[in-house]
């Protein structure tokens, strides 16, 4: 038997399973799986899609099943433009290119703009998935710390002038501004207007993720980036995956021209394309308003799941554990006392509590936060909310607990 291990390359040497992806094999089994950010099946439109993928089939025929542009369907481009102008973000056809769920979106950015070594600077906690597609290429990742307004604008300030100072620059700045993967906040308007500030300055990119803003539940949802944008700095990363349904792996990019031809170009290797028969549904999901009609549906379905882990997380959890109140998304993020290492207590509350969450140091690029967690509300009925919570809380009392000591005369 060959052993295959050793012609893999150096580049293969980097890839590391996402924790996420290992603990959605619990769900279905008897674990409570507070773990991936899976959409609540019950927001799936299923009549509307069953009824535009009908209909797509009789009216395109084969042409639904056939070949695509690499940029997308002419018309689904177009389509996303004026969604995305809606929402503030002016745009037209040439500055949109259709991905393969915003992940692809992610790897392609990193295959056109990072070399090794290169500086980048993220949140820290930031999207792991985030993190799996830049290590890849292996930059220096650059975690910034984060407070109730969002990434700490100081801090980054300061790496940006120390990097300035040795002779180097940022190239790109990794940005969940909105609802933030993995810990829920939101930056301020001032942040925000910083950030930007910051990139005009020290001549860097922003890649903005934003897959969790059409569901923001605290009042009037703050711009985006994208929309406060002069200097064409953003690059905007989307997905259909949280508003529609993930098994269209569907998302979309908007950026200036040049870069979008670049991408695509860089898309041709990848994917050639995404798929035609998912690119038709969401077309007419647009033209049809279904996507408009789908975000107020979404708010309150995820208001009400994030209300109800928080109050559980208020009832149950030990003193000494403190989580975010999340604006808006999918995910609460909760810190236990130091001495408790959640890495290694995730196998103890599989097998034992039979309870999922994902530790939190996969969330940081400097391998910090053992002692933190993200917990999704996304997915678990409400009283697996409650119940997967109680199971967690007695978990980490048991081990937060000092330890006595006794010592030998």
């Amino acid at each position: 038997m060959v052993e295959a291990g050793k012609h893999f390359s150096a580049r293969a040497s980097t890839l590391r399973s996402s924790k996420v992806r290992e603990l959605l094999k619990w769900i279905g089994k008897d674990v409570i799986s507070l773990g991936g950010g899976v959409p609540d099946p019950a927001s799936f439109p299923m009549e509307e899609i069953k009824r535009i993928i009908l209909d797509v089939i009789e009216d395109k025929g084969a042409a639904a099943l056939q070949y695509a542009p690499t940029e997308g369907l002419d018309e689904l481009r177009r389509e996303i433009a004026s969604f995305m102008t809606k929402r503030g973000v002016k745009a037209g056809e040439e500055n949109v290119l259709v991905t393969s769920g915003s992940q692809e979106a992610l790897e392609l950015i990193a295959r056109v703009f990072i070399d090794l070594g290169d500086p980048v600077v993220s949140e820290n906690p930031t999207y792991l998935g985030a993190i799996q597609a830049f290590s890849v290429y292996e930059p220096r990742m650059v975690g910034i710390p984060m407070d109730e307004e969002g990434v700490r604008v100081d801090v980054l300030q300061k790496e940006l002038r120390r990097f300035g100072g040795e002779g180097e620059r940022v190239k790109l700045a990794y940005l969940i501004p909105t609802c933030q993967n993995p810990t829920g906040r939101t930056a301020s308007l001032e942040r925000r207007k910083v950030v930007l500030e910051l990139a005009e300055e020290h001549d860097f990119l922003v890649v903005e993720d934003d897959p969790y803003s059409y569901f923001y539940l605290d009042g009037v949802e703050p711009p985006s980036l994208k929309s406060m944008d002069g200097g064409g700095r953003v690059i905007y990363v989307s997905t259909v995956s949280k508003i529609l349904a993930p098994g269209l792996r569907l998302g979309w990019v908007v950026a200036d021209e040049e870069i979008i031809e670049k991408l695509a170009i860089a898309k041709q290797s990848v994917t050639l394309q995404s798929p035609t028969l998912s690119m038709y549904v969401l077309l007419e999901a647009l033209r049809r308003g279904l996507v408009e009609r789908q975000l107020p549906r979404l708010k309150e379905i995820y208001r009400v799941r994030r209300d109800t882990m928080l109050e559980a997380l208020e009832a149950y959890m030990p003193e000494g554990v403190r989580w975010t109140r999340p604006s808006g998304g999918m995910f609460v993020w909760v810190e236990a006392p130091e001495r408790v290492d959640m890495d290694a207590l995730l196998p103890v509350a599989l097998r034992e509590y039979k309870v999922a969450y994902v530790p939190g140091s996969s969330f940081h690029v400097d391998g910090g936060g053992r002692n933190t967690a993200r917990l999704s509300f996304s997915y678990p009925p409400l009283d697996a909310i409650r119940e997967g919570v109680a199971r967690l809380a007695r978990l980490i009392a048991e081990h937060a607990a000092p330890r006595a000591c006794v010592l030998e005369a």
